[in-house]
C-alpha cells in the first residue's frame, strides 16, 4: 500500500492546481498570509501558487546578522555581552561560516530521555518511517517531552537573537540512522520572505563518528546566492511541477560546490552537542561505513515570526502549526 500511496502521490504534486484545491481546505491556517502579503506588498490569492518568482522585484531585508557591517553590529549588541565566552566566538564566525556548535547544550540525562521516548513511539508504533524510510516527521506531535526540547527557552533564545526577530518551531525530525542525503540548502523546502529567516538545530543523540553516517557541512556556503526557482532548470511551467526536479535542483548545488572550490566538514559529536546551521548552509548526510550502527539525531526547524513561509520546490504556502 505504502508504495502504491508514495508512487501516486509523486503523480499528485507535480500537478499545482490539486495544491490549490489543498490550500482550500486548509484556508483557516493560511488565513494570517492576508495581511503579510499585504505587509510585503505581494499582490496575489492565499491559495495561489506562489514561488521565489513572485518576490524578484520585491525589497529584501537580510537577517542582520547577513549584512555586510555585522561583525562590528555584533559586537556593540548589548545583547551579545550576556552570552557566555563560547557562545560569543562562535556567534562571532557565524557570518563568514553559517554554523554554530554547541557543546554539550543538552545534558545526558535530557538526551537519554529523548532516545527512550523515540523509542516508545516507534515500538507503540505512534510514529513512522516517512516515505524515505530514515525519517520521523513531527514526532513532537505525539510527546511533550520533544515538545519541550523544541521550545527550550535558552535555545530559542539564542536563534532569536541571531535572527533578529523571534522564532517559532515548526518541524521536527528524528532519525535512528544516518540520512545519506545529497547536499542541500533546507532553503529549498522552507523558504521565507524576505530570505534567510529559517534555522535549524540538529541535536546529537549520541556519539557521532566517521562511521556511522555524519553529517557533513560546507562553511562558507551560506554567503552563496540562494539556489531557488528562479536559479535553475527546474523543468516546471505555469501549470506543473517540473519532472525531478529535485534531481535537478541536487545537480545544481554539486555544481555550486564544485565552482566554488567548497570543501566539506564533519560534524563529528558528543551525546548532547548542538550544531545550529544557517538558512542557506549545504548540508548532507556522509554515507554509512559501517551499518551496525545507528545516528540517533533530531533536528528541529524554526521560522522568523512575521515572514511569507512557503515552499519554493513545490510552489505553495505553508501551512504552520507553531510547536
Amino acid at each position: 500500500m505504502r508504495k502504491i500511496l508514495d508512487k501516486y502521490y509523486g503523480i499528485f504534486r507535480k500537478v499545482k492546481a490539486n495544491y490549490i484545491l489543498l490550500n482550500l481546505t486548509q484556508y483557516g491556517k493560511l488565513k494570517h498570509n492576508k495581511q503579510l502579503y499585504r505587509n510585503f506588498g505581494l499582490k496575489k490569492s492565499i491559495i495561489a501558487p506562489i514561488s521565489s518568482e513572485d518576490f524578484k522585484n520585491l525589497p529584501q531585508e537580510l537577517p542582520w546578522l547577513d549584512r555586510p557591517d555585522s561583525k562590528e553590529q555584533l559586537e556593540w549588541n548589548p545583547e551579545f555581552l550576556i552570552f557566555d565566552d563560547a557562545t560569543k566566538e562562535q556567534l562571532r564566525q557565524w557570518p563568514d561560516n553559517g554554523y554554530m556548535v554547541l557543546k554539550s547544550f543538552f545534558s545526558e540525562s535530557e538526551v537519554d530521555s529523548i532516545n527512550r521516548e523515540v523509542d516508545r513511539l516507534i515500538k507503540d508504533k505512534i510514529v513512522d518511517f516517512n516515505f524515505t524510510g530514515r525519517k520521523i516527521m513531527f514526532a513532537h506531535k505525539h510527546s511533550d517531552l520533544l515538545k519541550r526540547i523544541a521550545k527550550n527557552s535558552k535555545l530559542n533564545a539564542l536563534l532569536s537573537f541571531v535572527l533578529g526577530r523571534k522564532v517559532m518551531p515548526f518541524q521536527t525530525i528524528n532519525f535512528i540512522k544516518g540520512s545519506e542525503q545529497r547536499a542541500h540548502s533546507d532553503f529549498i523546502h522552507m523558504t521565507t520572505h524576505p530570505k534567510g529567516n529559517l534555522i535549524a538545530a540538529w541535536i546529537a543523540l549520541e556519539e557521532i563518528t566517521a562511521d556511522n553516517g555524519p553529517l557533513i557541512y560546507y562553511p562558507g556556503s551560506n554567503k552563496l546566492p540562494y539556489l531557488l526557482n528562479t536559479e535553475y532548470n527546474h523543468g516546471g511551467n505555469s501549470l506543473m511541477i517540473g519532472d525531478d526536479a529535485y534531481l535537478r535542483y541536487e545537480e545544481e548545488v554539486q555544481k555550486r560546490i564544485s565552482e566554488n572550490h567548497l570543501q566539506p566538514k564533519e560534524f563529528h559529536a558528543k551525546k548532547g552537542d548542538v550544531l545550529i546551521w544557517h538558512a542557506n548552509l549545504l548540508h548532507a548526510g556522509k554515507a554509512i561505513l559501517n551499518e551496525n550502527l545507528t545516528r540517533k539525531s533530531m533536528v528541529v526547524h524554526f521560522y522568523a515570526e512575521g515572514v511569507i513561509c512557503y515552499h519554493d520546490l513545490t510552489q505553495r504556502p505553508a501551512i504552520l502549526e507553531q510547536i
